[in-house]
């Protein structure tokens, strides 16, 4: 199989890049031809050595843009990546290629639906995020600091400003996303959607047409396995971007209310004004992976405590697996790890008084080694490796092209059906 990944960055700069580009070298490992393409640079080294064919177009994304304008109209409707797109797909047989798009949102933007529809080839899509569903892309409006529930495009979603910067930039969202919805028509386009959590299926799914198929497929961490901790448990950890959705001011003052230290690993907005509210918390900045993981193995536990949705948390994956309780908000997709008393806990999400509890309780040494103990057996019993995430995709891509061989099969002995004209599209369910 061909299988043509598409994405934002030919560079690992987060999850989304991560999981797509160790994707496509575990891909190649195991015999497929792989296409790479992305919209921004540089290219990850690893790549060509491996025989991953890379075609990347040197555009900007909004962190490297020197002209906000100019790439405000890149955002809603990238000319260049459609037209670079459509050429590249032109080469591919649709008996035994695939598209899978991972990223569109930081600098590809929707216009890349119209050249994978004009190829004919079978395509899917990985909802990292939301942006396919939700204009500023996570269900969450900043200003209120809150989870949002109002229908997107809806009336009320049009006048709410949820943005994290700004109204005018909530507004150039909202056009984008016109554009993704009647003009690319991306819902749907991507029959085949791949969700990395069950409450994340469980939100987008009112809102996509009802011949969605969902396909469940975790992401992979790397993590070694090695025993459990064997000394007495440490700090409680916080690891992650330090900012009010991610929960970092609900876990200082919850520690301060337990009489414990907070140790944050990370850095973000709120950081410097946490350190000068709780000056007893501990900030030790980002770490390399492996400092972070030999963190994680001496702490009493991971405190998660994000008050949006998130996709599929890995740090509390990587937490279970090197033995580390986790203590979890229960808004976030990160709950679906844990079991309340068995590896860790749940508290209600945004209440720093229930998170407290929780940290008094885990100041008990024999408890906490009992939950490290949980953690760590329960994690490699159905470890969220590599080898198992390939298998998985390997899975959903065979259903995919099974299910575009069949349609071709249809379409050879049926007469030619157009689609609906823009505007006709039935409109999105309330959210649930």
């Amino acid at each position: 199989m061909r299988v043509v990944l598409v994405l934002d960055h030919a560079h690992i700069n987060g999850g989304q890049a991560k999981v797509a580009l160790d994707s496509a070298l575990g891909l190649r490992s195991r015999g497929h031809a792989v296409t790479v393409f992305a919209a921004v640079g540089p290219v990850d080294p690893r790549l060509a050595p491996a025989g991953i064919r890379v075609v990347c177009l040197g555009q900007d994304d909004i962190a490297s843009t020197t002209n906000k304008l100019a790439f405000a109209t890149q955002a809603i409707w990238n000319r260049k990546a459609a037209a670079a797109l459509a050429k590249e797909l032109r080469h591919y047989d649709s008996a035994d290629t695939l598209v899978h798009v991972h990223a569109f949102a930081k600098s590809l933007s929707p216009s890349i639906g119209l050249p994978i529809r004009a190829s004919g080839l079978p395509c899917l899509y990985t909802m990292h995020e939301f942006f396919l569903v939700c204009p500023n892309g996570g269900f969450y409006d900043y200003p209120a600091e809150t989870i949002c529930h109002r229908t997107p495009m809806s009336l009320s979603c049009l006048g709410t400003n949820c943005d994290a910067r700004s109204y005018p930039r909530k507004l150039l969202r909202v056009v984008r996303h016109a554009g993704l919805d009647h003009v690319a028509r991306l819902p749907d386009l991507f029959r085949h959607v791949i969700t990395i959590s069950a409450l994340q299926e469980r939100v987008i799914a009112p809102l996509l047409p009802g011949t969605t198929v969902f396909h469940r497929v975790d992401n992979p961490i790397s993590v070694a396995q090695a025993p459990p901790r064997s000394g007495p448990p440490g700090d409680f950890l916080f690891v992650g971007r330090i900012s009010t959705e991610k929960g970092a001011p609900i876990f200082a003052e919850a520690a301060r209310r337990a009489g414990v230290r907070p140790v944050f690993v990370g850095d973000g907005p709120s950081a410097a004004d946490l350190k000068a509210r709780y000056p007893e918390s501990l900030m030790l900045g980002w770490k390399q992976p492996e400092a972070v993981q030999a963190l994680m193995r001496e702490a009493r536990a991971l405190v998660f405590p994000s008050i949006w949705y998130e996709g599929q948390p890995l740090t509390v994956y990587e937490a279970l697996a090197v033995g580390c309780p986790v203590i979890v908000s229960d808004a976030c997709a990160g709950r679906e790890a844990i079991e309340d008393g068995e590896n860790g806990f749940w508290f209600r999400s945004g209440d720093p008084a229930a998170l407290a509890a929780h940290l008094s309780r885990l100041k008990d040494d024999a408890l906490a080694d009992r939950l490290s103990r949980q953690a760590h057996e329960r994690y490699w019993s159905g470890p969220l490796s590599v080898d198992a995430h390939l298998d998985r995709l390997e899975q959903v891509y065979e259903r995919v092209a099974r299910e575009a061989v069949g349609q071709r099969r249809g379409n050879a002995a049926a007469p030619v059906r157009r689609p609906p004209p823009i505007g006709t599209e039935t409109p999105p369910h309330a959210l649930r």
